[in-house]
């Protein structure tokens, strides 16, 4: 079912019983739709309220003092929204909508109350928290210590992966969706250098672009030039099989 990516997200850790997948349900009953462009949630507001991706595509980023822009996460139907806001009473990040999407509010006690009344829920989503923070520490690693081709690489085998969550039909070919500019601000590179790095991956061989499409060509030395780390076949949920 397209529209209930969080809940086959916490499904994928743990098997959710009907009264889980109730609470997932009235957790994500309303819907507010955001469009291209449309910023949900701007660095330093209050935060009053957490989200879930519905639909569409969206980025989180920090603006720095030289008013540089660094995205932080690219965003996906099934992400949880604002989550890094529930320590704090301001947002240390800005949402933005790559596309037009909608998405699913409630209040910060609401989640706090379903978590409370089930504990197996919080445990799952501390466990897709923990897999967002990998993900983000192994960009943060790659910023430091690779080449600006290898960070291309590695961003367009995140993209497809994640694209890939929600629709199983994604293959070696998908819809990118990001402009240079875009990539460029997740990657630390001028857009001038994201052009000549993914022309650069074409001349190799390993990719190919048509418009807004990406096909990878040579997957296995795309990953080995990026330094990809593929974590997808090293999790282990069976520890969340037992009842907590």
């Amino acid at each position: 079912m397209p529209e209930r990516y969080f809940a086959e997200r916490l499904g994928d850790l743990i098997e959710l019983t009907p009264d889980e997948r109730v609470a997932i349900d009235q957790l994500t009953e309303r819907e507010r739709m955001v469009r291209r462009g449309q910023i949900l949630l701007r660095e330093h507001d209050p935060v009053t309220e957490l989200f879930v991706l519905k639909s569409g595509m969206m980025m989180s980023y920090v603006l720095l003092h030289d008013g540089s822009r660094q995205i932080l996460r690219f965003l996906f139907p099934g992400d949880l929204l604002a989550l890094s806001a529930l320590p704090y009473r301001q947002s240390p990040e800005t949402l933005t909508a790559l596309t037009d999407c909608t998405v699913c509010p409630f209040e910060r006690a609401a989640f706090t109350r379903v978590l409370g009344e089930h504990p197996r829920l919080a445990t799952a989503v501390i466990v897709l928290n923990q897999i967002e923070r990998v993900a983000l520490t192994d960009r943060l690693a790659g910023l430091g210590r690779t080449s600006a081709k290898a960070r291309i690489a590695a961003l367009l085998l995140e993209i497809r992966d994640r694209l890939a969550r929600t629709n199983r039909a994604i293959g070696k070919t998908f819809v990118l969706g990001l402009t240079q500019e875009e990539i460029g601000d997740a990657t630390g590179l001028t857009s001038v250098h994201v052009n000549r790095m993914l022309r650069e991956l074409e001349d190799e061989g390993l990719i190919a672009r048509d418009g807004g499409r990406v096909t990878l060509l040579d997957e296995r030395t795309l990953a080995r030039a990026a330094h990809y780390a593929d974590r997808t076949t090293k999790r282990d949920f069976g520890w969340l099989a037992a009842d907590t």
